[in-house]
C-alpha cells in the first residue's frame, strides 16, 4: 500500500476536537483515519520523521534569522499514555538544539506562591523553536479539580485564563497543537504490569498511579469539561487514541508536519556577500 493512501482522512480532519464529542463513547484502540496496520505505521514514522526533521530545521534557521515564530506541542494525558514515548519516537526526529522541552509535575513550594501560568510562561519555546509541554497547564484544571485542591470556583474560572492566555500566545506568533492522549483503564493496567515485571521499568513506575486509576470516573469527566470549554479556533484539541503506541506516535507527527507546513517557511537569505565568501575560502 503507498504512504499517500494510508490515511483515508487527514489526521488534522479526524482528529479535531468537534462540538458535542463524548469522550465516553471514544474507541482508545481505534486508528482514526489510517487504514494501514502497525507495520505500515512504523514505516511511515520514519519517513515522516525525516520530512518533519526538515520543517524543523527551516524553523529553527529563520529564528536564528530573526523569526519571531515558534510552536508548542502541548501532550496532556493520563499516566501510560504514552507522553514519554512522543520525546523519544516523534521528537527524537528532530534536532535537538531547536527544542525547548517542558515536563509539569506537582507545583514546587515556589510556583504555588505563583498564578498557576507562572511557571508555564517561564517555559514557553523560544523564537524559532519547537516547544514541547509534557502535560501542561491543563494540570490546573484536571488533577486540580478531580482531588478538590481549591474551590470550584477557582478552577472553573481557569478555563477562560487559559483560553485567553492561549489566545495571546498565537497573536504573538506561537502555532499550539494541543494532543489530548486517551489509553484504555484495561491498557493502562497492562502497561503498569508491565513496569512491575521488569526490573529496568522499576524507574517509571509510582505507587500513586495505582490510586489515580480508582479516581478514572472523575478524571474522564474533568478531561471531558476540559475539551468542551478550551477546544478554540485559535488553540483546538486533538484527540489521540493511544491504546496502540504505534498510531498515536504517527499521528501527532502527521499534527506537526501540518502544522509546520502552515507556517509557510522558506531558508533565511544569507547576510552576506555569497560569492565574496567564496573566493575568500578559496584563498584561505
Amino acid at each position: 500500500m503507498a504512504n499517500d493512501s494510508l490515511w483515508e482522512t487527514s489526521a488534522v480532519k479526524i482528529l479535531r476536537a468537534q462540538p458535542g464529542f463524548e469522550l465516553a463513547q471514544l474507541d482508545r484502540n481505534s486508528t482514526p483515519g489510517f487504514t494501514g496496520n502497525k507495520a505500515d505505521g512504523q514505516r511511515l514514522l520514519e519517513e515522516r520523521g525525516g520530512v518533519l526533521s526538515d520543517l524543523q530545521e527551516l524553523l529553527y534557521a529563520n529564528g536564528r534569522s530573526g523569526d519571531t515564530r515558534s510552536v508548542l506541542l502541548v501532550l496532556q494525558g493520563m499516566d501510560t499514555a504514552g507522553k514519554g514515548g512522543m520525546m523519544r519516537h516523534v521528537i527524537g526526529h528532530v534536532d535537538p538544539q531547536g527544542v525547548d522541552h517542558a515536563s509539569f509535575g506537582v507545583p514546587t513550594d515556589e510556583e504555588k506562591k505563583h498564578h498557576f501560568l507562572w511557571r508555564i510562561r517561564k517555559e514557553l519555546p523560544r523564537n524559532g523553536y519547537l516547544g514541547v509541554f509534557d502535560r501542561s497547564h491543563y494540570e490546573d484544571v484536571l488533577v486540580v479539580r478531580v482531588h478538590d485542591l481549591v474551590p470550584p470556583t477557582v478552577w472553573g474560572a481557569r478555563y477562560d485564563e487559559i483560553n485567553q492566555f492561549e489566545k495571546e500566545l498565537v497573536d504573538a506568533g506561537t502555532t499550539i497543537i494541543k494532543v489530548a492522549m486517551f489509553v484504555s483503564l484495561d491498557e493502562q493496567k497492562k502497561r503498569l504490569q508491565e513496569r512491575l515485571d521488569r526490573p529496568e521499568k522499576y524507574w517509571k513506575y509510582n505507587p500513586s498511579d495505582v490510586s489515580e486509576r480508582k479516581l478514572w470516573p472523575a478524571y474522564q469527566d474533568a478531561y471531558q469539561a476540559m475539551l468542551d470549554k478550551t477546544s478554540t479556533e485559535h488553540a483546538p484539541w486533538y484527540i489521540v487514541p493511544c491504546d496502540r503506541k504505534w498510531y498515536s506516535r504517527i499521528a501527532v507527527t502527521e499534527l506537526l508536519i501540518d502544522a509546520f507546513e502552515k507556517m509557510n517557511l522558506s531558508w533565511p537569505p544569507a547576510d552576506f556577500d555569497v560569492e565574496i565568501e567564496k573566493a575568500r575560502l578559496a584563498d584561505s
